[in-house]
């Protein structure tokens, strides 16, 4: 077993440099940020954002760093507050190992532009944070989720399933999403030039900041779904600015955070911890590249069976009030994710699958727009809602064991209408399908064009795309501000 894992974290992230990138791990890190800052400028729009720009105005400090989408200035903590609260707002985020890039990318980005980095600076620190959250996720063994035969059952589930990276998905699920925290710190002392000893004292600061796992609580707990969600990623981010910053001022953390039998894992709520399957082929294989983007402002869970609706929908050129019927086939975890009929926030859309199922039946812009307070009280929307129901892809787990290729979403619908039955399906690799750079930046401006003109959303395209010849980041962040 490895010993000082944290050492030797600390060490890849301090000896990785630029040209130590894969081209295509760079290149990757640009479309996520891209696809990040886009939806933090559409998050700003909707009721946890919105909060979330209050509190960090109000919290105020030293103007030294952005918040995106606005014109003010303040401490590199609070930005990274807001930031991270911002990009997961409308759940539109990619998926990086789980909501990696809300954790990771605030506390990289308020570093970056308080200092004057490069572009490449922000593409290696974030890669190199993306990669943390990846290798930490790797090692962590959770506590196994108990289910009965019988709601096994339910959820289509008649084995433990086990990702292209070794883990059980329904022990990550048990876990939670604060454990990111030691990619946002490994992000951030990069960005500050941090030598093996100040980044291992972070490391260990942020150890003992991270927020207990949420995600088991959260994904168990019936309707109004919190705002916290499976975690605070803008907390978090906060926390990790925090922790660099006090390694910076000769803060001591605890150095040997995660090693011994009270060492993170333990304190993480895990039943084993397993370091050498963490650091395997570090530097050599990119875990990154195995993230994927939404088409949708909602869950993972339900994005495979949304995309059928939608195809079902535009082949048969049918309209709302032909659909008599709709059986959603989704994955399993959402089938038991309990909601009261109330729609209470726009947090509960993201995961309602009948509401979404309704906004995409009527044609609403795809986006923020799915998640106003007008879309939520359209008596039309509401109506609809009653016309879907919600099961788990038949025999996923089967699937999911034998073709994981990163996060399965793989779904189905049944559609009743004109006096037939439409079916349509998408398999195990739909969420695994690169989307263009096209689609990217085009999913970028209809969620940046609700707050900056049309020529600053060219602008910031055009910077995001060519980071790597950025001189400043703060050139960046004039092109994603008012």
């Amino acid at each position: 077993m490895a010993r000082n894992f944290g050492q030797k974290l600390a060490n890849f992230v301090v000896e990785t440099g630029f040209q130590n990138l894969p081209e295509a791990v760079w290149q990757e890190v640009k479309h996520l940020l891209l696809d990040s800052i886009g939806c933090a400028l559409a998050g700003g729009t909707c009721d946890k954002g919105r909060i979330s720009l209050a509190l960090a105005r109000r919290s105020g400090g030293v103007p030294e760093s952005s918040i995106i989408g606005v014109p003010d200035k303040i401490s590199s903590n609070h930005a990274a507050l807001a930031n991270g609260e911002l990009i997961n707002a409308l759940d539109y985020d990619p998926i990086v190992v789980g909501h990696a890039p809300g954790f990771v990318i605030p506390p990289v980005l308020v570093l970056a532009e308080s200092v004057g980095a490069s572009g490449g600076e922000l593409l290696t620190s974030t890669a190199l944070g993306f990669e943390i959250a990846y290798r930490i996720t790797r090692a962590l063994i959770p506590r196994k989720i108990d289910v009965d035969p019988e709601t096994a059952a339910e959820m289509g589930l008649d084995r433990v399933a086990l990702n292209r990276y070794g883990m059980d998905i329904w022990r990550v699920l048990a876990s939670g999403q604060s454990k990111f925290i030691f990619g946002g710190t490994a992000g951030a002392g990069k960005i500050l030039k941090f030598g093996e000893k100040e980044m291992l004292h972070a490391l260990g600061i942020a150890g003992h900041f991270c927020p207990v796992p949420t995600t088991r609580k959260w994904d168990s707990t019936n309707s109004p779904i919190a705002m916290t969600k499976y975690g605070s990623a803008g907390f978090t981010s906060m926390a990790a600015v925090t922790s660099v910053q006090l390694a910076q001022m000769g803060y001591l953390g605890d150095t040997t955070v995660f090693d011994g039998e009270y060492g993170f894992w333990r304190m993480y709520s895990c039943d084993k911890w397993d370091p050498d399957n963490a650091l395997e082929k570090i530097g050599e294989d990119w875990l990154i590249l195995g993230c994927s983007y939404k088409k949708y402002p909602c869950v993972q869970a339900m994005q495979g069976a949304l995309h059928a609706f939608i195809r079902v929908i535009e082949k048969n050129k049918l309209v709302p009030e032909e659909i008599q019927g709709v059986k959603a086939f989704v994955q399993p975890a959402l089938t038991h994710l309990v909601l009261g009929e109330e729609l209470a926030s726009h947090i509960d859309l993201q995961f309602n699958v009948p509401y979404c199922f309704a906004c995409a039946a009527y044609g609403i812009p795809i986006g923020a727009d799915w998640q106003t307070q007008d879309t939520m009280h359209n008596p039309r929307i509401l109506e609809f809602m009653k016309k879907v129901s919600k099961e788990a892809v038949p025999d996923y787990d089967g699937k999911v064991g034998k073709e994981w290729k990163g996060h399965s979403d793989s779904g189905a619908v049944e559609v009743v209408a004109k006096g037939k039955i439409f079916k349509e399906e998408t398999d195990y690799a739909f969420a695994s399908r690169r989307p263009t750079e096209e689609e990217l930046v085009t999913k970028f401006k209809q969620n940046a064009q609700r707050v900056l003109s049309r020529k600053k959303v060219d602008e910031a395209v055009k910077c995001l795309l060519d980071l790597e010849s950025l001189k400043n980041v703060k050139e960046l962040m004039v092109r994603v501000t008012l």
